[in-house]
Formats: structure tokens, C-alpha cells, sequence
């Protein structure tokens, strides 16, 4: 069970340089993520900036134009670096701001750091191009890039003292990341096609007459990409359901931030639903205004209260999605 941390050690110069950079690395080019974790108190907004600058350094590498190769070199040097930041050899005033922030934030909270060699794994993954032939395939590369982060964003939130089935909280967000990350897949579809990657599970596309790919604004003949897309909302909101059971096992803006976040993800399922062929035609995304609405409302606690209103679901058998 992770606790929370209330007294993180305090930050030197050096440090809150590093972490200012990951912050400035965070509001550029994850805007999403921002807005959630504004609404954390310092401590914990600066050690998930951290995170995710550690995170998307991984991505960059592999959404990248090198070659395969270099690729998986870069990958596995950066796999050291982790070793290193694990192991506490990094000093304050190393040259990598990124490694000593992350530093900095594993010494103050209880980061499981194993789930950045998850990410990493994922991320060969796509180098090597792997295709997934079925959800359960999938699934394995969605908790590498997805629900990882989920379990180690959960590290800097903790759980709250007794909250009742706090157990399972690693479970739960590592449900919310593959909710997140399939919804990135339907997003993305056309634009991942581009790059030449399909992740949608082969058996699914088959089924739907969809084999042919999403290289173009509109459909393959002849297929139902509309019966496809609403599958796999289907299948997301079960997993933001069962993930959402996660918020009322955190403290209040901790459950803010991952509400706001997976709020976000879950109002573009809603547009992509409404809309499938949109995918096709360009990114869906949300303007600023409605953003900002999913975070005051996640401040609010509205959704954590919903959940907790039906927490005797949570002793229900577990659904398999």
C-alpha cells in the first residue's frame, strides 16, 4: 500500500532548477498532463514533472527519425541513466537536470522507478514495430507506455489513511492508464497509420472490415469503422469505470489531478463517439475553455464523490476487460 508523503526534504538550487526545467518541459509539450497536474501542491506537481520529462525523453527517442539501431542504443542508454538515478549516483550538479530532478523526486516519494523500464519496453516495442493481434496482446504494450505511469504517478499521490480498499490502488490507476492510452490509440489512428504503426488488436480490424488500414480521410471500402470505433469506446469506458475507483483512495488534489487528467480523456471518447470519421480526417482535441472546466470540476471532487457513491461495487467480483 502506498502512503502519502507529507514532509518531502527540501530542495536545493540546483535542484529547483532541474525541476523548473522539467515544468517548462511539461507545459510545452503536454498540455493535457498540465492541466491536471496544476493542481497538485508543489511537491508532488514538481516531482510528476519530473516523471513526465524522464517519460517523454523515452518517447521522443522512439518516435524519432533515427534508425532502428540507434534507436534501441539511445533506449538502452537511457535505461543506464535510470540504473544510475535509482542507485542514488546522481548529483546535484550533474549536467542532466532531468536526472536530478528525478533524483530529487524518488528520494522524496516511494516511485516504483521499475515502471520507467516498462515505458522503455514499450517503446522497443514500437521500434521493433510489433502489431497486436488481440485486446489481450494489447494489453501488454498499454501497461508499458500507459498504466505504468499510472502506478508511478501513484507513487508521488499515495493513498489516504484508511481509505477502504486501498490495496488495490495500484491496480486501479494502472486500469486508468489503459483507458487513457486506448483512447490516445483511437485518437491518433490516421497518424499512426502515416508512420506506418498499426495498434488496434488485427482480430478487431478483421472483424470490422478494417484490415486495410487508415491511410486516408475516409474508411476502407466497404468497412463499418463506425461499428470499430464504437467498439472500442465500449471497451474504454469499462476500464475508465473500473479505473475511476481509484479516486476516493486519494487525498483531495491528488484526486483532483487524476480527475481532471482522465476527465480530459474521457470527453475526447465522448467527441470520437459522436464523430467517429473525424479521427480520419485530423487530431480530436478539446479547446482550452472545456480543459479548464474538466479541472475545476475534478477540484471539486464531483467525480470522486460519484464513485464513492457506489463504492459497494468495489466489492463486487472483478470484471475482466
Amino acid at each position: 500500500m502506498i502512503r502519502t508523503v507529507e514532509s518531502p526534504p527540501p530542495a536545493s538550487a540546483p535542484v529547483l532548477a532541474a525541476y523548473s526545467y522539467c515544468e517548462a518541459v511539461t507545459g510545452q509539450q503536454a498540455r493535457n498532463f498540465a492541466y491536471g497536474i496544476r493542481l497538485l501542491p508543489t511537491p508532488k506537481r514538481r516531482a510528476m514533472s519530473a516523471l513526465y520529462a524522464f517519460s517523454r525523453r523515452v518517447d521522443d527517442i522512439g518516435d524519432g527519425a533515427l534508425p532502428a539501431d540507434v534507436k534501441v542504443a539511445r533506449l538502452e542508454d537511457t535505461r543506464a541513466l535510470l540504473d544510475r538515478i535509482r542507485a542514488g549516483k546522481v548529483e546535484e550538479d550533474d549536467t542532466d537536470p532531468v536526472a536530478v530532478a528525478l533524483t530529487h523526486a524518488a528520494d522524496a516519494f516511494p516511485i516504483p522507478l521499475g515502471g520507467l523500464d516498462e515505458l522503455i519496453d514499450g517503446v522497443l516495442m514500437d521500434v521493433r514495430g510489433e502489431t497486436y493481434e488481440t485486446w489481450d496482446a494489447l494489453k501488454v504494450y498499454c501497461r508499458c507506455v500507459a498504466g505504468a505511469i499510472g502506478r508511478l504517478s501513484l507513487g508521488v499521490f499515495g493513498t489516504e489513511t484508511g481509505a477502504r480498499g486501498a490495496e488495490r490502488a495500484a491496480e486501479y490507476a494502472d486500469t486508468l492508464g489503459l483507458a487513457l492510452q486506448l483512447t490516445n490509440i483511437l485518437r491518433d489512428v490516421r497518424e499512426d497509420a502515416e508512420g506506418g504503426r498499426t495498434y488496434l488488436p488485427s482480430d478487431d480490424l478483421a472483424k470490422f472490415g478494417c484490415s486495410a488500414g487508415f491511410d486516408g480521410p475516409t474508411p476502407p471500402e466497404g468497412a463499418d469503422f463506425t461499428g470499430l470505433v464504437h467498439f472500442e469506446v465500449r471497451r474504454a469506458r469499462a476500464l475508465f469505470a473500473e479505473g475511476y475507483r481509484l479516486l476516493p483512495l486519494l487525498d483531495r488534489r491528488s484526486g483532483a489531478c487524476v480527475a481532471a487528467m482522465a476527465g480530459i480523456y474521457r470527453r475526447l471518447l465522448d467527441r470520437i463517439e459522436r464523430d467517429p470519421e473525424a479521427v480520419l480526417r485530423g487530431r480530436v482535441s478539446l479547446p482550452g475553455r472545456e480543459k479548464a472546466y474538466v479541472a475545476v470540476r475534478g477540484l471539486s471532487g464531483l467525480d470522486t464523490r460519484h464513485v464513492s457513491r457506489r463504492s459497494p461495487a468495489r466489492q463486487a467480483p472483478r470484471r475482466r476487460v
